[in-house]
């Protein structure tokens, strides 16, 4: 599993030109589900995700505050593309390594489920999934941290990897 937490100020998601989930202050968590992520994975990553210690206490220390702590705002967005590649000759994207649709819906709301138990369930908010979304946002810092669940962390690029073919 795969998130990308951004620090926001405010945010919101819009489907079809209707705004369908804002927040103030808090995180957008952008979340891919990996073909095979588990319940642990699950675990893993809503307990990162509510734990991550982005802001700075009341004494300006930073990195020592959670979007818990703080009582801000979580907007989940799910976000299938996050295991894509372009690693093709075509550079078009390739999400063989995205959960499919059925089950992927099911793991999503079952993570929204997970989060919303660690946390106060009224602050977890969503876009809506499988849809075509405008997530607008402002972010805080910006701050920008990447989760991912221990059986798939990022491999190190290669030297080669980096070349194209145009």
């Amino acid at each position: 599993m795969r998130l990308v937490l951004q620090r926001v100020k405010r945010a919101s998601v819009t489907v079809d030109s209707s705004v369908i989930s804002s927040i103030d202050c808090g995180v957008v968590a952008l979340v891919g589900i990996h073909k095979d992520d588990t319940e642990e994975d699950l675990q893993y990553c809503a307990k990162k995700l509510c734990a991550s210690k982005l802001w700075n206490n009341e004494a300006g220390k930073p990195w020592k505050q959670s979007v818990v702590h703080m009582g801000y705002e979580i907007l989940c967005v799910s976000q299938f593309t996050l295991y894509g590649s372009v690693a093709n000759k075509k550079h078009c994207p390739d999400n063989k390594l995205s959960m499919k649709n059925t089950e992927a819906r099911v793991a999503y709301e079952r993570f929204k489920g997970i989060v919303g138990e660690i946390y106060e369930g009224e602050k977890v908010k969503d876009g809506e999934f499988a849809a075509m979304m405008d997530v607008e946002l402002v972010n805080d810092g910006p701050v920008t941290i990447i989760i991912d669940s221990p059986e798939k962390e990022a491999s190190p690029i290669k030297a080669d990897e980096g070349k194209l073919d145009v």
